[in-house]
Order: C-alpha cells, then structure tokens, then sequence
C-alpha cells in the first residue's frame, strides 16, 4: 500500500511464508489436475481462494495495529470491542480519524465527547440503540460523535454483496486518509477500509 511500509517481524514472517508455500503446493496441484478428464478444477480453485484470503487476513491484522497506533492509545479497546460485537453480531462502524480531518466529509450525528472505552464502543452499537446506526468518529483517543452518516462509495454501488457499512466504510476512505472498522451484522466479519480498499482481519482478540 503506497504511503505505509513497516518491517515485518519474524512471527509474521514465518507465519505468511507458510501460508504462501501452501498456496504455491495447490497451485501446482492445480496444473496437475489440468491434464485429468476426471477432476473438476472448481474445487481447486475455491480452496485457493480461501487460502489466499487467510494470507490477506494475516497480513492485514498485523498492519492495522501500525495504521492506528500513532493516531490513537486506545487501540486495544477498540480491538476488545470489534471483537465482542463480532462475536455477537452486532453490526457496526467506526471512523478513526488521522492526520485530515473528516469534519467536511460527514453528516454529524450526536455529540459524544467522551473517551474510548470497549464498553461504551459496545453499548452504543448494542441493537435497538438509538445510536447504532450511523458511524462513531474517533479522534485520539476521544469518541467525538456517533450515528454520522458517511458517504457511500459509487464505485462499488453494483456489488449487491457489499452492505451499506461496507459501502460507507469504502466510500468515506476514498476521500480521506481516516482509517474505518466495519462489523458486518450479519456474518460477524470484521474488516478495515483504508484508500478505498477494504481489508478482511482475523475474528481474534490478539489481531490488533
């Protein structure tokens, strides 16, 4: 990702490098099985694909810690709380402000002003909560607001896969540097979008 580079560590390191050699063992049994009558490939092909997104997933809870450490101290708190909603399914979406301010860019909700805490992060997306829909917006390590109302992206409008979080998470990182975390309400899948990429993370309290 242009702009961000960090040295890997040896864990994360050995961890990739064998995800990547089992990757390279199924592709290659993929060019075995090109030349059999009696094996459909398609199989192949979505085992590859599951490897491929755990390869990402790895990859991507390790750098997310280094995207939000210098913006906020309570990423341990936010990882807590991703994670218990995860857990539980309760949807949700959180802004984490970094060096351009997003003030321009949403819809305010309701004023906050209180600190990052998993436990409030938690009880303001419980459902039936009058703020959980919407986005919380996080600057340093203070909650500024909730239920804003980011801009959705048009690139993607046509993947119907794709949620209004998603969409929103995507669309508000198009226009700014901010950093989003989604919880999708209805697999539990937790991903971050950052420069108009989303990027799936583990489901594990040790990801951030």
């Amino acid at each position: 990702m242009e702009g961000y580079s960090f040295q890997l560590d040896d864990v994360i390191k050995k961890s990739l490098q064998d995800h990547l050699n089992q990757i390279s063992v199924e592709a290659n049994k993929i060019l075995t099985h090109l030349d059999s009558d009696n094996h459909c490939i398609l199989c192949d092909f979505e085992d590859l694909r599951k490897l491929f997104q755990g390869v990402q997933s790895t990859a991507a809870s390790y750098y997310l810690r280094h995207y939000l450490s210098p913006y906020t101290c309570e990423y341990a708190s936010l990882s807590l709380a991703i994670h218990n909603l995860s857990e539980k399914r309760h949807g949700a979406l959180i802004v984490i402000e970094r060096q351009e301010s997003v003030d321009h860019l949403i819809q305010k909700g309701i004023p906050i002003h209180a600190p990052v805490t998993s436990t409030l992060v938690e009880t303001l997306f419980y459902p039936g909560s009058p703020l959980h829909d919407g986005a919380l917006l996080i600057r340093q390590n203070q909650i500024i607001s909730a239920a804003n109302v980011l801009p959705l992206s048009s690139v993607i409008v046509q993947h119907k896969k794709l949620g209004t979080r998603h969409r929103a998470a995507i669309g508000m990182s198009e226009l700014c540097d901010a950093l989003i975390l989604v919880v999708s309400e209805e697999t539990g899948k937790i991903s971050f979008a950052l420069k108009g990429s989303l990027y799936p993370i583990h489901s594990s309290k040790n990801a951030l």
